[in-house]
């Protein structure tokens, strides 16, 4: 793997904070070799003053030369046993300034080969060394950040880079992130939030789109401080300027968390009406929104997808939920549908008694009757006093007064409470007077309907 293709992510897959690793390059020996005079420069490092510059003898450049076509060449293993070769030779390179140079290829060599314990101990010695010049002492400081964030090793990453920025005329926003992303994994959240909270700034002072990563570990940040408002308003930027789908989610259930129902509705709906909601129950707490902000319509409409795609499968509870959208929507037909389905599948009496009501309001007595016997005889129903009541009702309109009394009667044994026992008490005085008077008709030779429960 080639030196520009690797990357350092600190936190993987779930924040996607990449950055790339600036390894301390070997610089072209020859051009060091030929800048023996002195030659004063600006300094670019606080308290670095003007001094003369050090140079890689004429013996110790030629055996480095020979070197940097291996390197090109992405010839590691031939590289490194070259390198330890004159390591071991005390006159080629014989200079502490020349053992820099010696360690500086070393390391580079040995982040090409992935090992980076190897790496970090030759800069280490790069830091370490008597003839390292003060900005290459500093520059490698930075790289000895990035190398141990990479091991995990976040406590002497910290120290690196802390000592780096003491030395450092300007610290750029890069440099912010990568300290904040260490502070995370070292639990100083405080910290880290205070250096994204500088780089984002910086950034933005320049009229410069901040990265992706930078507002992602901002807004887990504020995302455990529960300062859900500002996790809200990071979003917002999100999925205005990095629009993903992951994003929309989060959204929406930022927006629950504040109770903001509308919003969370839209931002899932985006999600929903370009395909991203996959999952049961993704797809399944959309339409219990719909039902939430009284749309029942659009609930049973999704639900009814769901299904049609394999997304949601047809269990007792989904088909309960669909049938209730039905039946919300006045739709009695397709909640009929959706809920005798649902019974097949239930193990208590509950939806058939559900469907007897149902049946009642459509008109269909005989079926109103059946099914509240069977949700009788199946067990379980939460309102037992309503099934009866049902039930009864169903044997008035067809004229079963007798058996209507003994359903009215068990509506009230089932009741708990006296404001329960009003209603079946009324129907069995109506139920009572009705099927005497209908009877007294019979008597006197009239012709009446009689009881036709089947």
């Amino acid at each position: 793997m080639s030196r520009s293709t690797k990357f350092l992510a600190v936190f993987g897959a779930a924040f996607f904070l990449p950055l790339m690793v600036a390894v301390v390059q070997p610089q072209s020996v020859l051009a060091a070799s030929v800048s023996a005079a002195e030659e004063k420069e600006e300094p670019k490092y606080k308290d670095v003053k003007t001094r003369q510059r050090q140079s890689v003898g004429a013996k110790c450049a030629k055996a480095l030369e020979k070197i940097q076509p291996e390197i090109e060449a992405e010839n590691w293993a031939g590289s490194l046993q070259m390198l330890k070769e004159i390591g071991a030779s005390e006159k080629t390179c014989a200079t502490d300034y020349e053992q820099t140079q010696v360690w500086k290829f070393s390391a580079y060599v040995y982040y090409s080969l992935d090992d980076y314990a190897a790496a970090i101990r030759e800069y280490l010695r790069v830091v370490n060394g008597v003839g390292t010049p003060p900005e290459l002492k500093l520059d490698t400081r930075y790289t000895l950040a990035q190398l141990y964030t990479v091991q995990e090793d976040y406590r002497n990453a910290a120290k690196q880079l802390e000592a780096w920025m003491a030395e450092s005329t300007i610290v750029g926003a890069d440099a912010k992130m990568l300290l904040a992303q260490i502070y995370y994994q070292l639990e100083r959240k405080k910290d880290s939030l205070r250096l994204v909270e500088e780089a984002i700034a910086d950034v933005e002072a320049k009229d410069i789109l901040p990265k992706e990563g930078w507002w992602g570990l901002q807004r887990v940040l504020y995302y455990e401080k529960n300062d859900y408002k500002k996790v809200v308003s990071i979003l917002e930027k999100l999925v205005k300027h990095y629009p993903k789908w992951t994003y929309w989610r989060q959204l929406g259930g930022m927006y629950g968390e504040l109770e903001r129902e509308t919003d969370r509705l839209v931002a899932t709906e985006v999600v929903y009406l370009n395909g991203q909601l996959d999952k049961e129950s993704q797809v399944m707490s959309m339409a219990y929104m719909y039902l939430g902000a009284e749309v029942p319509y659009r609930a049973a409409v999704i639900i009814e997808k769901g299904m049609k795609d394999g997304i949601i499968k047809r269990t007792a509870k989904n088909l309960e939920v669909l049938g209730t959208a039905w039946y919300q929507s006045k739709d009695l037909n397709n909640a009929v549908k959706a809920l005798e389905d649902a019974s097949k599948k239930s193990d208590t009496g509950n939806l058939q008694a559900r469907l007897a009501g149902i049946y009642l309001d459509l008109g269909r007595d005989k079926d109103a009757y059946k099914a509240s016997v069977r949700a009788d005889k199946k067990g379980g129903v939460k309102r037992p006093e309503s099934n009866y009541l049902v039930m009864g009702n169903a044997l008035i309109n067809l004229h079963c007064y007798n058996d209507a009394i003994d359903a009215f009667k068990k509506s009230i044994k089932a009741s708990k409470d006296e404001k329960n026992k009003r209603y079946p008490r009324q129907w069995i005085r109506y139920a009572d007077t009705e099927g005497t008077r209908l009877q007294k008709l019979r008597d006197v030779g009239a012709t009446v309907p009689g009881c036709s429960k089947g």
